[in-house]
Parts: C-alpha cells; structure tokens; sequence
C-alpha cells in the first residue's frame, strides 16, 4: 500500500512538474510569438528584471527568423509555470523548470508559459491562498466612502498566518492586459513576498470565475526561496536640524507602494499608502530605484527624490525638511482633537486597534503638537485601557498625545455625539466601566459630567444636511391653515422662510407652492448664514442648541464635513451671544482615512514655556484660536487690538473698529474639493467635505492664485480682500463700521476662520438676529419629534424640561434681537 501512495505521489509531482528540456514545444505561427517575446524581453528590462543578454539576444535572433521551436526551447528553460487551457477553457497549471527565487520586500517577475487550446482572449488572473490582506475588521463603509473597497476584499477573518505573498500579473506596456488567443504565448507573474527563507505556497491561475480544472489540477505547490531584505536605515532632520518623524510615500516606477497597503501592520496602517518613520527607524524596501514623497504634514513643503537601492551601498537615506510657514514662531500649537485608535478604517483583528506609540507617529509625522485619541464603541473595553488622566507616557515636550472619549456608539450618540477632552475620570457614575450601561442616552448630562470635572466639551462632524423638498413639506404642512396647498403671506407671517416671501414667490401670484418653497431651500442651502432648517436626524451637533444654552457646550467642531453646514450653526449661535467656540477636527480614520490633522485648530499659548495639554485645551475652550486644513493660516488677527479668546473690545456708542491680521496661504495644496479646488456635484454647501471623495483621488495640485480674506461681522461678510498663495505672510488692515454688540471674525472659505473678537456697544449683549434664534429653537422642535423616543423613560421628563427652558432662552433672545 506504501509504495501504491509513493507511485501516486510521484506521478502527481510528474504531472505538475516539468524538466527544462520537457516544457511542451508547441506548433504555433513564429512571427506572433516573435513579437510576444521580444515585447516579454522588453518588460522584463523595464522593470529592472532582465534575462541574461545572451539568452535575450538568442531571443531576439529567433524572433527575426520566426524560429518558434527556437523561441520556446531557448526561453522555457526559464519558465516558472506553464499553464494549459484545453478547448473547454479548463485551466491547470504545472511547474516549470526555473528556480523559484523571491525576494524579500520586493516583487519578483516570473515567466509564464501559455498553452492555449481553447483560443480565448481573456485575462490570466494569478491567485494564491497564501495572498491578500493581513488583517481584517475594517469597516466596509468607510473604505467605500474614501474608493478604496479593495483593501477589504478576501480581508483575513480566519487569523491565517500564512499571507506572505502578492500577486498580480504584469499587464501594462509592452505586454498585453488579455490572453492574444495564439495557441502559445508568455505571460510575466509578478510576486511580492513579505517574509525570508524557504516559504511554500500553492499558486493557481484562471481567466475568471470556475475556470480552474479540477482535481487541483488548477494549481500547484511551490516551495520558494525568499533572499531577506536589506533594512533601509533612515536619516530625518527637522527643517533645524533636530531629528523628526516624517510622512514618507515609497513608489516603484509602477507605481507600487511599499511596503504593499495590504500587509500592513501597525505601526504602519493599511488604509493610507504612506508610512511614518522616526529618525533612526528602519524600513525593508525592494532592491529597485524607488520615488520617495516626504513631508511632515501641511505646514511643510512636499519633497520628493529618488534612491536607487539596487546599489548595495545605499543602506541610508537622509531626508531634510523644510517648512513653508511656522505656527510656533508665532505662539500657535495645533491640534487634532478627534482622532481614533480603533474603528472606522482600523481593522480589529489581530489586534483590537492600535496602540499608543502607533497613533503618536501619526501624530508627529503630521506635524501637530497636539492629538487627542478618543476612545469610542468600537473596541472600547480594550482600548479604554489606555486612558489616563494626564497625557500619554510616549509624549514629547512639543508632541502631546492624549486619550479621552467620543460618546459614539453607545449612550447618547442618538441625539449627537459628543468629545469630552482633559477627563480625568472615563468612567460615568454607574457605567462600571463598560459602554453598556448607566450611559446617559441624551448628551446634555454626559457634558455637563464631563465640565464637573474640568473637561472640555464639544460636538464633532457638526454639518447637518437640509433636505429640501422634505423641508418643504414640513413647512406646508405646519402654516397651511386653510389646507387648499398654497401658502399666503399671512400664512407665513410668523415663519421661519428661507427667504423673504417676494423671493420665495418666485412666480409672483401671491402664494407659495410645494415646488417654490424647495427650489428656495435648494438655493438657500449653497448660502451661509442661510435659515434653512436641516433634518435633525444624524449623528453631529444635533443637541447643540440645547446643550449651549444650558452652558454645557465649549465648541463646535469643523474642518471634516461640509463647511457652510458646519459653520452656519456656528454662526446662529453666536448670533444669540453665546460664547461658543470653533474648533479643528479629522475624526481620523472615520471621515477621513488619509491623515490625522486634515482638519486642526491653532491655540495661541504664547512663550514655548506654556505649552503642556491643560493649557491647550484651555486656550480651545476660550477661543484663542484659529481652525484650518493647515494650508492656510491667520497668524495674526486682532480687533483694535484684541485677538480672540481673551477681553472683549467694548465701546461707548457705535463706531469704527480697526482689524489687524498676518495671513498665509501654502503655494501648492491637494486640489481637492476638501480645499475649494474642485467644485462637487453637490454644490457649493458640500466643498470642503472630507468624509466623501467627491472626485478622483489624484486631482492633481492646485498652484498659487489667490485666495478671498474675508471680515465676518454677526455672520455677515463686510470687507473682503485678495491674497497671493504663495507661501508668504501678508499683512491686511480693515477699518469696520460696528453699529451694534457684535462678534468680529476672519475667514477664508472653506479653509480658514478665526474664532470671534466680541465687540461690545453700550454695555449691551450680542442680540445680532431674531432670525438665528428662531432657527436655534426650530431645531429644538424638530429634534425632539424625531429622536425623542431615543431617550430612555426614566430620563426623558428631565430631558423635556431642559429642551423646553432652552426654547424659551431662544425665545427671550429672539424679542431681544428685534429690539
């Protein structure tokens, strides 16, 4: 029975294997076959692979003497797998004669000979069990958002430890995508391994779904030997010479990212193309020439430079930053303060997230001094381990790394979800620790746990989206006392129009229809400030205008969704008084996968000496600050002389007020529509929208022009100017007529807005529009309608009490601003 199992195992090898003088030499045209081949020689030279020059030149004499015996006998001595198909288009594959040699981080071309019986003109895939990502657990929605779903395709959910390999075949120029249908042709694999030393993989081919034969006859085993990689020691300087972590992006002249997205582990992550790197770290790269893109982040010139490693001798790069615009030089520390170490794009298998020292190079290699990582439902009882009431033990004197929570994905996230900053304590009274229970299910009582504490509170993603014809109904349905399907002028005497009634009656008869009142929502939408109530049924600052009037909210964050949503409930707020501030976020990796600090705020603390997370976040919550993507930067504004978050400018009687300010704007940015590049299809109430891709990823780079400086006042732009983005500071003065207590600001839409200098009148408070806080308390309304059954019974008494007392704030403050 022994030697029955020997003889079948042998004749099994025999039949999946070939000697180099027994690779079938096949009838077929020698002119055709000539021209595969020379273009085969060609690729192989192109991607630094090349035969031995007297085979390539016995090729090449061949190919002109259309000699296809010759072609194959000389060349199928260097062919890894043959691969038939038979008039069935069934496909199996054997083993060649070549040695089967990989490389270590690097893709290594392989020759594959096709005998095509069937003469279909369809693509070779090459698959093997041994390929694919590393990890799994990401979410797919996310990776759809951003157009990057392939990096979660066949994801490893059976905690495989044997994905070493890539695999792709080499399809661009000079060879072809699809199969020519010749009965003999060469193909060229390419495989990328991520481990050294012997390393067997079973490696099977089609040319699509159940075309591989049966009886493992579609695939085959091949131990491989893998040569180890060379670590690549790295040199990075700071643009002072100080030793760094820098953003790198590593490419191959196809445009191969190493190492390959899809076997990555922390610390480097799978969903971005770059990696970070401290001085001194070391990274395992292919023996080719690659491109490497370097920067630390938006204040800093984007460098790119070549290494040729094929070169034994390079075992170093050095990389030498250099900055375009300095924040700190001016007292400015920025931040991200809504960043995740798991969830969204993470994956949580093999690990449940990502630690600490992952998240602090993302941290520093973008160049913020601040990253806030927020604990939140996804992994949260592994990751709350984490938290600790001061900073993170890997922070640095200017890189602080922080953890506290984002109540998302349990308690009250329903009616908006919220960050809570400087915790001392994660755990709510009653929660013993888990996200499951004893969590408020409205986020008024979690805010104001958190500021008895000393945090600092605020709602992230804070756009909420009108829906205009939805918005009309409503409308229609509320004032249409007479029910005839119109509305009158005294109909809507007392309500809150997206516009006058003369320019909501677009065709002038005197009433308002369904489609009239949509079309003026429609258009008012695109406007900021705009009274267009939105839907109040996602997952941002839908409580703000209850939680601000209780006193409970420090700010409102921006810089990730769209910008005029963002900023126009800002904007009613402060209408009302309240001293509510903006502030910068990513919400990294769930709006954006690409980089933390895509959205940051600038926290003026003056002396370096003054630096630490206490007073950064103090700074936030007064308003000392500046939000942007960090190309574009007010480093200095001030309003007769005060700058924001500190005393208000206060005048006896209205007059004019002088407005001082340092602006610079980054020569070259992403053309993006996050940056105002590209104009979406939504218009123009989506720009500046990070969460979805809008256009394809590589846009191109959007170079000098100039960029609009505005002067806000109470919401309204009154005095704009032009400046060159050319990577200068440029000095603006304004003189502005104040006629009422109103708040003073600067913008550069949609990248830039200062946090607001109050200018006093008579001792009055800022009362700027009955209209903003007619729409504060609309939302209340509708807010209550659609998420009131969210709120657990017990609770819900206590929750309808506060809503009521914030209307009636909205209410008072509405007769005020009319007065």
């Amino acid at each position: 029975m022994r030697a029955i199992m020997i003889a079948l195992c042998l004749a099994i090898v025999a039949a999946t294997s070939f000697a180099a003088d027994s690779v079938p030499v096949v009838p077929v045209d020698g002119q055709p076959l000539g021209a595969n081949v020379t273009r085969l020689i060609e690729a192989l030279e192109y991607l630094g692979q090349p035969l031995d020059h007297d085979i390539a030149q016995s090729l090449r004499t061949a190919a002109k003497q259309r000699d296809a015996t010759a072609l194959q006998e000389t060349l199928d001595e260097h062919v890894l797998f043959v691969v038939s198909l038979n008039p069935e288009v069934r496909v199996k594959v054997a083993r060649g004669p070549a040695a089967a040699t990989l490389q270590q981080a690097g893709y290594a071309c392989h020759i594959v000979k096709v005998i095509n019986n069937s003469t279909v003109t369809r693509a070779l895939r090459i698959l093997s069990p041994q390929s694919g990502p590393v990890y799994a657990g990401a979410a797919e929605g996310i990776l759809k958002r951003q157009a990057q779903t392939e990096l979660n395709e066949n994801e490893n959910v059976d905690r495989a430890t044997d994905r070493f390999l890539e695999l792709e075949m080499y399809n661009d120029q000079p060879m072809s995508p699809q199969l020519s249908g010749l009965e003999v042709e060469y193909a060229l694999a390419m495989i990328y391994c991520s481990e050294s030393g012997k390393r067997e993989a079973t490696i099977g081919f089609d040319v699509g779904a159940g075309t591989q034969d049966i009886g493992f006859r579609g695939e085959v085993p091949v131990l491989f030997d893998v040569r180890p990689a060379k670590p690549l020691k790295l040199r990075i300087a700071d643009e002072d010479g100080t030793p760094t972590t820098a953003r790198l992006t590593f490419r191959d002249k196809l445009g191969h990212v190493y190492p390959p997205q899809m076997k990555r582990l922390a610390p480097d992550f799978f969903f971005q193309p770059q990696i970070y790197r401290a001085d001194g770290d070391t990274v395992l790269l292919p023996n080719v020439e690659l491109e490497v893109t370097y920067n630390r982040g938006p204040e800093y010139k984007n460098a790119t430079t070549t290494v040729a490693l094929q070169d034994p001798s390079n075992d170093e790069l050095s990389l030498q930053l250099q900055r375009w615009v300095d924040p700190m030089e001016f007292g400015f520390y920025c931040g991200d303060h809504h960043i995740h170490g798991a969830g969204c794009s993470h994956y949580d298998n093999p690990t449940q997230g990502v630690s600490p020292r992952d998240m602090f190079a993302q941290v520093k290699g973008e160049g913020l001094n601040v990253g806030c990582v927020l604990t939140w439902g996804p992994c949260f009882e592994y990751q709350r381990r984490y938290f600790s009431p001061i900073a993170d033990t890997v922070s640095e004197p200017t890189t602080i790394l922080k953890y506290d929570l984002e109540i998302s994905g349990f308690g009250s996230a329903a009616l908006g979800h919220v960050c809570l900053l400087r915790l001392k304590d994660q755990t709510y009274p009653g929660s013993g620790g888990t996200k499951d229970m004893g969590w408020p299910t409205w986020t008024v009582p979690v805010m104001r746990w958190a500021k008895q504490q000393g945090g600092v509170t605020g709602y992230p993603h804070s756009a909420m989206h009108v829906n205009p014809g939805a918005a009309a109904q409503r409308m229609l349905r509320r004032y249409d006392r007479d029910q005839d399907q119109f509305l009158s002028a005294a109909e809507t005497s007392d309500a809150l129009l997206p516009k006058p009634f003369a320019q909501t009656d677009i065709d002038g008869n005197g009433t308002l229809d369904l489609n009239e009142l949509a079309k003026t929502i429609d258009a008012a939408a695109d406007q900021i400030p705009n009274l267009c109530v939105p839907e109040m049924n996602g997952a941002g600052a839908m409580e703000i205008c209850v939680s601000t009037a209780e006193g409970v909210c420090d700010f409102i964050s921006a810089m990730d969704t769209e910008r005029i949503p963002e900023w126009n409930t800002w904007y009613h707020l402060l209408n009302c008084g309240f001293p509510i501030k903006l502030s910068g976020e990513t919400d990294f990796p769930c709006m954006s996968s690409r980089r933390v600090g895509q959205g940051r705020v600038y926290v003026q603390l003056g002396d370096p000496q003054n630096f630490n997370f206490d007073h950064w976040c103090e700074g936030l919550r007064r308003g000392q600050s500046y939000v942007s993507d960090g190309f574009a930067h007010a480093l200095a504004f001030a309003v007769n002389g005060q700058p924001p978050g500190n005393d208000d400018v206060t005048l006896e009687s209205p007059g004019n007020v002088t407005i001082e300010a340092k602006v610079a704007f980054a020569a070259e940015q992403p053309n993006a529509v996050a940056y105002g590049g590209i104009m979406p299809s939504g218009g123009r109430r989506v720009v500046g929208d990070t969460r979805l891709l809008h256009a394809p990823r590589d846009s191109g780079i959007q170079r000098g022009g100039n960029r609009t400086v505005e002067i806000v006042v109470n919401g309204k732009v009154v005095e704009s100017r032009d400046v060159p983005a050319d990577g200068r500071i440029h000095e603006l003065e304004f003189r502005v007529p104040i006629n009422r207590s109103s708040w003073v600001a600067l913008r550069q839409f949609p990248q830039l807005h200062t946090n607001p200098v109050n200018v006093i009148v008579a001792g009055r408070p800022i009362r700027a529009a009955s209209d903003s806080a007619r729409w504060c308390e609309e939302t209340i309304h509708l807010l209550w309608k659609n998420r009131e059954r969210f709120i657990a019974e017990d609770e819900r008494a206590e929750a309808r009490a506060t809503y009521d007392r914030a209307i009636e704030t909205y209410r008072r403050i509405a007769v005020e601003s009319a007065l």
